[in-house]
């Protein structure tokens, strides 16, 4: 029952951390136009604990729309050579560089704030997914080019320990070939 609850309180207390979270204040859509490197990425949801091994890194497009929205395309090559694809239309909110979509490949919601962005070399975003009213917290660092120097990649940990994600569930991840244009 003690273990239950402490679960449970860290489980509240993530849920507490990631609700304060704030986008970067001068976030600009236009400056994430383009192709960005998925190179962390962190959560604990159960499912990454079972799949980090396979995971390597990918792709992300990013195109502001004339509303202010921003179609988000992901591309990840797979081991046979094929790709995995998936498209989903971020839309703008109130509050600049804050999100909302649901992903209509896994069937949940998705609140996504632009945490910090330096246009031309990185951005960390932090996202809120809900799924069956349980949420997740699932952290993302982009880079423009593959590889980004350690002391960004500390910044990524850090920022994901300090909205409570295990230490094991951050991941840096492996370099991989890329997906050719759709």
């Amino acid at each position: 029952m003690t273990a239950l609850l402490t679960v449970l309180g860290a489980f509240l207390c993530s849920l507490l951390v990631s609700s304060e979270v704030l986008p970067q204040a001068d976030f600009n859509a236009q400056g994430m136009a383009g192709k960005w490197h998925l190179i962390g990425f962190a959560t604990n949801a159960q499912w990454f604990v079972s799949r980090r091994g396979s995971m390597k890194m990918g792709t992300a497009e990013f195109t502001p729309t004339a509303d202010g929205d921003l179609d988000v395309s992901y591309a990840s090559l797979n081991p046979d050579g094929s790709c995995w694809r998936m498209q989903n239309l971020a839309r703008k909110t109130v509050v600049p560089g804050k999100f909302t979509y649901r992903s209509e490949s896994w069937g949940d919601d998705i609140d996504m704030r632009m945490v910090e962005v330096k246009y031309d070399e990185y951005a960390l975003t932090h996202t809120i997914t809900t799924k069956n009213g349980v949420s997740t917290t699932v952290n993302k660092l982009y880079g423009r080019v593959v590889d980004l120097g350690p002391d960004l990649l500390d910044k990524f940990r850090q920022f994901s320990s300090e909205t409570g994600i295990m230490p094991e569930n951050i991941a840096i991840l492996p370099k991989n070939g890329e997906c050719q244009a759709a």
